[in-house]
């Protein structure tokens, strides 16, 4: 006799499983749509949005189909390659505690990286986030609405939140959503450009959300966000004219990138003239510099395990703070490298490393198939959060993982090809 919760039958339209189920999927779908105004609200929020979305998809999975097809589907994603890769290096990261000084304060710095993955892949095995040329039109309004409201706040100055009094006061609280907003752009610009259901008004307001991200990623104090837009830009024509040679150099910037990060701040250092620095002081290169330099000699002093998971904040408390020279010991207190490559390389050492390189080249190298002009929005999306994150805040920031989450499960959802497959998020994008 057959399980009833796996080999349900699909349900009858009308019924009233399938509208609790619909609905409940519509409320998840909501919930991603709206990140970008929930950011400009509270820039931290991404992660508890996310986890709303995840119960809703979870809630109208159950409804629709039980429990067991849905968990088959997760133990496939963590089989895949990338996902037992990703599985390994959080399995990892919880080993690198016990060299930890401050082992509670990583066990929170680790669920603040692992809630929002754990979320993507209950919406991605949901197969219920299906978002169309209709949303793709909705998540455009939503981040230039956001991005609006973010602009009207800087040129009042902030005068509504003072007014209010709530928040942080200061005008570097829209970084953070400022960069979603420009993570999330290239899953709208890939939705309104794409299938046969777009028109000449979605042309207008793609170019508006290019507009919108550009201003936002210029105006904002984020230096960070304006390179993630260059980036995102050059990438992404680039790869629509040579797909596959973008392709690969993409890749071997990444790998390098991974590879020789304890290195960064010598390579930097003999690199970058002084007269460069002057030039891009507002961007605090010199000083970044100086902090890979201080995280790079921490890193070698346990190249291959690390100082444990969630250290970097108090990293000149540690003991292999000790092993770092006088000079830049005093950088250690910063907080983070501003180099999640370091970052990875200082906390969980080679073995965190390679994992994490691992996973980011085998879903690189799963895009070669993609055509042109499917490859470019995910490459550029690609590019620019790696290098983002290879000069600004901290890696294992939770509203940044979960902004990288939505957007990938949006350019997962949006390929043709993904549809119906139980490994889509690990195995297209």
């Amino acid at each position: 006799m057959s399980n009833p919760t796996f080999s349900r039958q699909p349900l009858r339209a009308g019924s009233a499983p399938a509208l609790w189920s619909a609905r409940w999927a519509m409320v998840g779908h909501a919930l991603l749509v709206a990140l970008p105004l929930s950011m400009w609200i509270a820039n931290r929020s991404a992660p508890l949005m996310l986890a709303l979305a995840a119960v809703a998809f979870a809630a109208a999975c159950l409804l629709s189909e039980g429990w067991r097809a849905p968990a088959h589907r997760i133990l496939a994603l963590c089989r895949d390659p990338i996902g037992l890769a990703l599985c390994g290096f959080l399995l990892w990261s919880l080993v690198t505690l016990a060299g930890s000084h401050r082992p509670v304060a990583g066990l929170a710095a680790w669920g603040e990286l692992a809630l929002p993955l754990a979320c993507g892949a209950v919406i991605a095995v949901s197969r219920l986030f299906r978002p169309g040329i209709s949303l793709g039109r909705a998540l455009a309004l939503s981040i230039i609405a956001a991005v609006s409201f973010m602009l009207v706040e800087l040129a009042t100055d902030l005068a509504l939140r003072i007014m209010l009094d709530i928040g942080r006061q200061q005008s570097f609280i829209f970084n953070r959503p400022i960069l979603t907003c420009l993570m999330l752009s290239s899953a709208a610009l890939a939705t309104l450009r794409a299938g046969a259901g777009t028109r000449r008004r979605d042309g207008l307001l793609a170019a508006l959300v290019v507009l919108a991200a550009g201003i936002a990623s210029f105006g904002s104090e984020s230096g960070a966000a304006g390179l993630g837009f260059i980036l995102m830009a050059l990438v992404w024509m680039a790869a629509r004219v040579l797909p596959r040679l973008t392709l690969w150099a993409v890749m071997a910037g990444f790998a390098a990138t991974m590879a020789f990060a304890p290195a960064m701040g010598r390579l930097g250092d003999a690199a970058l003239p002084p007269s460069l620095h002057e030039r891009l002081a507002n961007s605090h290169s010199r000083d970044r510099v100086d902090i890979w330099l201080s995280f790079g000699e921490a890193a070698m002093a346990r190249p291959l395990l690390g100082a444990g998971f969630g250290t970097s904040p108090t990293l000149d408390r540690h003991p292999v703070a000790l092993a770092v020279s006088e000079p830049h010991r005093k950088l250690l207190a910063v907080g983070h490298p501003h180099n999640a490559p370091l970052q990875a390389w200082a906390e969980t050492g080679a073995i965190g490393a390679a994992l994490l390189t691992f996973a980011g080249l085998a879903l690189l190298y799963r895009l070669r198939r993609l055509g042109a002009r499917d490859l470019a929005p995910r490459l550029a999306l690609f590019a620019s959060a790696f290098g983002i994150a290879s000069v600004a805040h901290g890696a294992w920031q939770g509203w940044w993982i979960a902004a990288l989450t939505v957007a990938t499960l949006w350019l997962a959802a949006t390929l043709p090809q993904t549809a119906g497959s139980p490994t889509a998020l690990t195995r297209d994008i």
